[in-house]
């Protein structure tokens, strides 16, 4: 492959013959609303040059610099959209690929920083993205009414072509070079919903990466090669805490390929010239692990402290009225306790990473999901000035969560491994599915207890006690702490959408030395689980239907009541069951201003596992702009959550991870994915996000049909065979 020159300019990339560029300059507190658009004038300096987004060439092409990580969830055809859209163009004409690292260009308005995360992708970007494509159409209409000598109100634009009622027409490229001389209007209008021609319609565009996915012309970090280039595996230690003591390397050295063994801060590195050798020199190396700092407590002493602790007054978190008073004399007192597993995200393609550096410029190469940090994270190991380099953002294989690490341990490991080997001899750090799985960074083990109070049929009090790791708390994001509560640890339990008049939520919160992080759907994968499944018990005490109870709760949320009505109608609910052996599970959560409801139908297998036989969903993720994309999001989300709701699990055995690969870290198989229908409920409210809240509503829809099945209710995670 040819790797491009670090010694590059973002000038030189976006300057072209013929080439008009075009984008917003933001304030970073805005929230995707319109600024003045930007030109570089071909083959001459830029006139104005923060976060260019639209680049026509002369060959009629329509080029959109995502900001956002391509890793599945659809951002290249989003964002695409919202330009064509407001540019008319043909959907033939759209290319999409990665910006560069630079915050000052391209951040997440919904965030400061560049970095994707929070399903903020299309939201954020939503009216910053169709004013680029806006501001572009009109620099066009203007360019070919100055070359046709007619006014510009008497122009037309459609599917990528300029025309006038004299019969005059030429498409984009045509104008691009005379368009980028033109002043830049400013606050260009843009279309109202009622013209929308691809913004929510079904089937009107194709994703854009799907194709050469398909065909295997895709480059990911993996397939990275360049001349000299060496492959790197670090052997790291089997306890999260642990460091190199010492480390002979003689053994590994004598393998055929192995060029050097290094120590750096995560480990001791391998460098070959491939894969193989790395890997079978990694194996003989000898490594003597100091390990006196280490985390040596296994899952079952933790959730054992959990448990102590849950018994107790912890913080607040969220309260009203005093549910601790209308409890203690509560004729009956319902009690719950959940326990939640540290989950892996397993993207198909673990972490890697190239980098290539001469000692005063590098380029980095790989799937960075928070740019600005993993920007800073490098040039700070190299000791280099952010403007000696450059990130570029791959496509990756997934993430879930995993990409985006608040400590930047990828960046860092990336770059220590290329400062040990020294400048001038290209990297390629790669990870293996046991590195993956044995590193750490896992979704929090979490444990609920619950108890409530009912009488007459009615919920009277809800209490809720938390416990758990937070993986913000010494992290660059330490400042959303308040009052000592971490809100990624409480997000949809601190706060309920149903009404009951007494309530509390208190979070304690435990040091523990495994490295936690964001899991897809955050602090909902398990306040979803906790809430939907004990809400549904206190309903069944109640004697009221799964659904009607909830509505009845839910008068202060009347767009998440409104998709549990819609998705009752499509399952066509006529109550739980079981009905022929089969049993249906309700369950309904807002994440990320999105609102999600499903409901699963479940049965038991011979083997007394169960069986998921369809999952009718319905999504309000605000105006629609792919509604194929959604779908996938929330048919992806359900096999994703469905599976480490079953089966998932990562153990700690005496501090040591046990499940290492596939074979045992369990998840979903293509025979068992279920039948998924989904309906997108109609809104005009500004988009949110798809890639997360299609997950947390699965795990508890369906620990509510098996508890219809006679089954005991899910108390802890995975269904099948968990060992927490």
């Amino acid at each position: 492959m040819t790797v491009h020159d670090p010694n590059l300019s973002r000038r030189s990339l976006l300057k072209g013959a013929g080439a008009l560029v075009i984008g917003l300059h933001l304030p970073l507190a805005a929230r995707a609303q319109s600024g003045a658009a930007q030109v570089f004038r071909p083959g001459g300096d830029a006139v104005f040059a923060p976060n260019a987004f639209v680049r026509i060439a002369a060959d009629d092409t329509v080029t959109v610099l995502v900001k956002h990580i391509e890793f599945g969830q659809g951002p290249f055809t989003g964002l695409a959209t919202l330009v064509a859209e407001e540019l008319d163009a043909d959907w033939s004409q759209m290319r999409a690929e990665h910006a560069l690292a630079d915050v000052k260009l391209y951040a997440n308005l919904a965030m400061g920083i560049q970095g994707t995360g929070g399903s903020t992708a299309i939201a954020n970007s939503f009216e910053q993205m169709r004013k680029a494509g806006a501001t572009a159409r009109a620099m066009l209409v203007q360019a070919a009414a100055e070359a046709w000598k007619v006014p510009a109100a008497e122009i037309k634009v459609d599917a990528g072509v300029i025309s006038h009622g004299s019969g005059k027409q030429g498409r984009f490229g045509e104008f691009a070079e005379a368009a980028a001389k033109l002043p830049v209007p400013e606050n260009t209008p843009l279309k109202p919903a009622s013209a929308f021609k691809l913004i929510g319609k079904e089937g009107a565009v194709k994703r854009l990466d799907s194709a050469d996915k398909s065909r295997g012309k895709t480059q990911f970090t993996i397939d990275i090669y360049a001349p000299d280039m060496l492959t790197v595996v670090v052997a790291r230690p089997p306890r999260f805490g642990g460091k190199v003591g010492s480390f002979d390397a003689a053994e590994a050295l004598k393998v055929k390929g192995v060029v050097d063994v290094k120590q750096i801060g995560s480990g001791v590195a391998v460098y070959a010239t491939g894969m193989w050798p790395a890997l079978k020199g990694r194996e003989a190396l000898k490594v003597t692990w100091d390990e006196a700092g280490a985390e040596k407590r296994g899952s079952r002493e933790l959730i054992a402290e959990y448990r102590r602790l849950a018994g107790g007054k912890g913080l607040v978190a969220g309260q009203h009225g005093d549910a601790e008073a209308v409890l203690a004399k509560a004729d009956k007192v319902v009690e719950a306790e959940f326990a939640f597993p540290y989950l892996a995200h397993g993207p198909m393609e673990p972490l890697d990473g190239y980098l290539q550096w001469d000692g005063n410029e590098a380029l980095a190469r790989f799937g960075s999901q928070l740019q600005t940090g993993d920007h800073q994270a490098i040039a700070r190991v190299l000791g280099l000035g952010l403007e000696k380099v450059r990130v570029e953002t791959m496509l990756s294989g997934g993430s879930f969560g995993r990409r985006a690490q608040p400590t930047m341990e990828l960046a860092v490991e990336l770059a220590e491994a290329a400062k040990a080997i020294g400048p001038n001899r290209p990297v390629k750090l790669v990870r293996t599915r046991e590195d993956d799985l044995s590193g750490g960074y896992y979704r929090p083990l979490f444990l609920h207890r619950l108890r409530g109070a009912v009488k007459n049929g009615k919920i009277l009090a809800w209490s809720g006690a938390i416990v758990g790791q937070s993986f913000l708390k010494g992290s660059p994001f330490e400042a959303m702490i308040k009052d000592g509560i971490d809100p990624v640890m409480v997000e949809g339990a601190n706060e309920l959408p149903y009404e009951i008049a007494d309530f509390r939520c208190d979070l304690h919160t435990v040091q523990v030395g495994v490295p936690t992080l964001w899991w897809r759907s955050v602090g909902h994968t398990h306040t979803g689980h906790a809430v939907e499944c004990f809400i549904d018990q206190l309903l069944q005490e109640a004697g009221q239907d799964p659904v009607a109870g909830r509505l009845a709760l839910m008068g202060k949320h009347p767009r998440l009541a409104n998709v549990l009505r819609a998705v009752a109608d499509l399952a066509k609910w006529n109550g739980p069951g079981p009905v022929d052996g089969r049993a249906r599970g309700v369950a309904v959560v807002e994440s990320f201003g999105s609102f999600v409801a499903q409901i699963a139908e479940v049965s038991l297998g011979g083997d007394g596992e169960p069986k998921v036989h369809k999952v009718w969903c319905a999504v309000d993720c605000g105006t629609a702009v792919n509604p194929d994309i959604i779908r996938a999001q929330m048919e992806g989300g359900i096999g994703f959550g469905l599976g480490h709701a079953l089966y998932g699990e990562i153990t700690l055995d005496e501090g040591r991870p046990v499940q290492l690969n596939f074979d045992s870290y369990r998840s979903l198989r293509i025979h068992e994915m279920p039948e998924v229908e989904v309906r997108i409920v109609a809104s005009t409210e500004a988009p949110t996000g798809v890639g997360e809240p299609g997950v947390p509503p699965i795990s508890p829809a369906v620990a509510n049909a098996l508890a219809r099945l006679g089954q005991a209710r899910a108390r802890q995670l995975p269904m099948v065979g968990g060992t927490v």
